[in-house]
C-alpha cells in the first residue's frame, strides 16, 4: 500500500489575512500639558521664591503666630525661611522631571477572532515578532507494489533545521472547523461553494446506500468495481472519516445513524493488544489499516469527548508508539522497516490523538524526522519512498505535508519550492492519482495564498463534474473511467470515492496549520 505513482503502499485518507487599519493614537482628555521647557521652570521657580517670600512677611506680620516669629531669634527665623525654600525648591525640581502625559494607542482588527490590544506608548518602537505557526493531515487506502520507476534520484541530507513543533493550542483547535457554525465561514474564506458541498453529500449518500447491516463497510463490495481484496476494517475507516470529516458524529448530523454503527462495528474489531488488522487480511495493509482506524477513533473522541471511546483510543495510539521501527517510520509489518507512504499516515493518526488531547511523546515525532532525512532529496524539496528507491508526486507530498506537521515554517525554501514543483504537477483527469491529489491538497490548503488558490481553483471544477450522477453509483467516482486511477484498479470505487470526498472536505476538515489561530474560537 505504498503511495502514489511509484508506491506500493495503499493510500489512505487522506489568508490573505486583512490588514488592520492605522493604529490611532488617543491623547487622555484629562490628562494635563507636558511641563519640559527650562524657560517654564525658571518661572515656575522665580515665582515660589515670590511667593516664599510673601508668605515669609506674612507670618513675621499676621495671623495667630505673628507674636512668635518677632520674639524668635533670627537664627531660628532664618533656619525656618531656608528649609521652606528647600522644600519649595525639591517639589520645582520634581514636578519638571515628570515625562508629561501618557498616550494610549488602541489598535483594532478587522479579522474574526482578533482581540482589541491596547499599548502603552514607549520612546522607541520595537516591531513585535510574529510567531510561526505550523500545522496537519488526513487519510484512506489501496494496496501496494513497487513503486512505480520515475527518475532515480540519490538522497541528499537535508540542511541542518531547527523547526518548532505545531503549538498544541493549534492541534487541538484542528478539527473546530467541522462545527457547523465554523463551516459556512471556512468554505467562504477557503474557496468552497455550494457545488463542492453538493458533491460531498452526494457521496456520502453513496456511503450510506452501501453500508452492510452490521454497521461496517467492504472494499470488494455491493457496488460496482470494487477492490480486488477484502479489508473491511479499512473500509469502515475510510467511510467513516468521509462522515466524520464533514461534521457527522454519532450524536449529531443528519448521517448520525450510519456513524453510531460504524463505530460499533469498528469497536468490535479492535484487539486487547489494540490494533484492528483482520487475521486473514492482505499483510501488506495491516499497518495502514491500523494507522486509519487509530484516526477514526481520535477524532471522533475529539469531536464528541465520548467516554467511552477514550481508552479504545489511548489503546489504539500506544500500539502506534509500540510499534515504531528503529528507522522511526511504519512499514507493513509492526516494528520493521519505513517508508514514507505507511509513515505518512502514522504520522496522522498521531497528530490526530493530538488533536483529541491524548499525550505523544515529542520523542515519537523527532525519530519521525530523523526518517524523513534519510529519504529527502534536492535538499528536502522532494522525497523518495525509502531510501536509494524512487521518488514519486504522491510521497512528496505525503513528504512535505509531514514536514509541516513537524514545523516546518510557511516561509521555509524548501517547502515553498516543494509546493511550486506540485503545482507543475496539477490535477488532471487524463492522469488520475488521486492518492497524490490528495496529499497535495492538504499541503497546498495549509500552505494558502496563491498555491492554495491555483490548486483549488482546479481541483473544485473537475471533482465534481467527474462525480457520477445517475444510476445505482450516483454520488461515487469511478475507479477506471473514463481514464483508471493510479490504484482504481487495485483499491476499487470506495477507495476513490473516499478520497475524493477527503479532498472536497478540506475547506473545513482541519484547519490550516499557518492560518489564524483565532478564526475559530473553541467552544468552553
Amino acid at each position: 500500500m505504498s503511495s502514489s505513482g511509484s508506491d506500493r503502499a495503499l493510500p489512505t485518507v487522506p489568508n490573505s489575512p486583512v490588514d488592520p487599519p492605522p493604529e490611532k493614537a488617543v491623547r487622555r482628555a484629562d490628562s494635563p500639558p507636558p511641563v519640559s521647557s527650562a524657560r517654564g521652570s525658571e518661572a515656575r521657580a522665580a515665582s515660589a521664591s515670590l511667593s516664599l517670600s510673601t508668605d515669609t512677611e506674612e507670618l513675621e506680620q499676621d495671623g495667630p503666630g505673628s507674636g512668635i516669629a518677632r520674639n524668635s531669634p533670627p537664627w531660628m527665623v532664618s533656619t525656618v525661611i531656608h528649609a521652606l525654600v528647600l522644600i519649595v525648591l525639591a517639589f520645582v525640581i520634581i514636578r519638571q522631571e515628570d515625562k508629561g502625559p501618557l498616550d494610549i494607542s488602541l489598535a483594532f482588527s478587522e479579522r474574526l477572532g482578533k482581540q482589541l490590544e491596547t499599548e502603552v506608548e514607549t520612546p522607541a518602537e520595537e516591531p513585535e515578532e510574529e510567531e510561526e505557526e505550523p500545522a496537519e493531515i488526513e487519510i484512506p487506502l489501496p494496496e501496494v507494489p513497487e513503486p512505480a520507476a520515475t527518475v532515480e534520484q540519490t538522497a541528499v541530507e537535508p540542511e541542518p533545521q531547527a523547526p518548532s513543533p505545531p503549538r498544541a493550542e493549534i492541534i487541538a483547535s484542528s478539527l473546530l472547523g467541522r462545527d457547523a457554525g465554523q463551516k459556512e465561514a471556512l468554505l467562504a474564506a477557503y474557496g468552497g461553494d455550494a457545488t463542492t458541498e453538493a458533491a460531498v453529500r452526494q457521496g456520502l449518500l453513496w456511503l450510506k446506500r452501501f453500508q452492510r447491516s452490521n454497521g461496517s463497510w467492504s472494499l470488494s463490495d455491493p457496488y460496482s468495481n470494487g477492490s480486488r481484496s477484502e479489508n473491511i476494517p479499512a473500509a469502515t475507516a475510510m467511510a467513516l472519516l468521509a462522515f466524520q470529516g464533514a461534521g457527522h458524529t454519532h450524536f449529531s448530523g443528519e448521517f448520525k445513524r450510519q456513524v453510531a454503527k460504524g463505530k460499533e462495528a469498528l469497536l468490535a474489531m479492535q484487539t486487547p493488544e489494540g490494533d484492528f488488522f483482520p487475521s486473514r487480511g492482505k499483510w501488506s495493509h495491516r499497518m495502514y489499516t491500523h494507522a486509519q482506524c487509530t484516526i477514526v477513533l481520535c477524532e471522533l473522541y475529539g469531536m464528541t469527548r465520548d467516554e467511552s471511546l477514550r481508552e479504545p483510543a489511548k489503546r489504539a495510539v500506544t500500539y502506534c508508539i509500540g510499534t515504531q521501527s528503529e528507522e522511526g517510520g511504519w512499514r507493513y509489518y509492526p516494528g520493521t522497516g519505513a517508508d514514507t507512504s505507511v509513515t505518512g499516515w502514522f504520522m496522522m493518526a498521531l497528530q490526530s490523538a493530538r488533536m483529541a488531547g491524548l499525550e505523544v511523546p515529542a520523542t515519537v515525532f523527532d525519530r519521525m524526522g530523523d526518517f524523513l532525512d534519510t529519504v529527502a532529496v534536492d535538499n528536502g524539496s522532494r522525497y523518495l519512498y525509502m531510501p536509494g528507491t524512487h521518488g514519486t508526486l504522491a510521497v512528496t507530498a505525503e513528504g512535505l505535508l509531514c514536514r509541516q506537521y513537524l514545523g516546518w515554517a510557511a516561509s521555509d525554501a524548501r517547502l515553498l519550492e516543494g509546493a511550486d514543483y506540485l503545482l507543475e504537477n496539477p490535477i488532471d483527469w487524463n492522469q488520475r492519482n488521486v492518492y497524490y491529489w490528495y496529499y497535495a491538497t492538504q499541503v497546498l490548503h495549509h500552505l494558502g495564498g496563491p498555491h492554495w488558490k491555483q490548486w483549488n481553483d482546479t481541483m473544485k471544477s473537475i471533482l465534481p463534474q467527474e462525480q457520477v450522477r445517475t444510476g445505482r453509483e450516483r454520488g461515487s467516482w469511478h475507479p477506471h473511467r473514463p481514464t483508471p486511477d493510479e490504484w482504481g484498479l487495485r483499491a476499487g470505487r470506495l477507495y476513490v470515492t473516499c478520497l475524493s470526498l477527503y479532498m472536497l472536505e478540506v475547506y473545513y476538515r482541519h484547519l490550516p496549520l499557518y492560518g489564524d489561530p483565532h478564526f475559530v474560537t473553541p467552544a468552553n
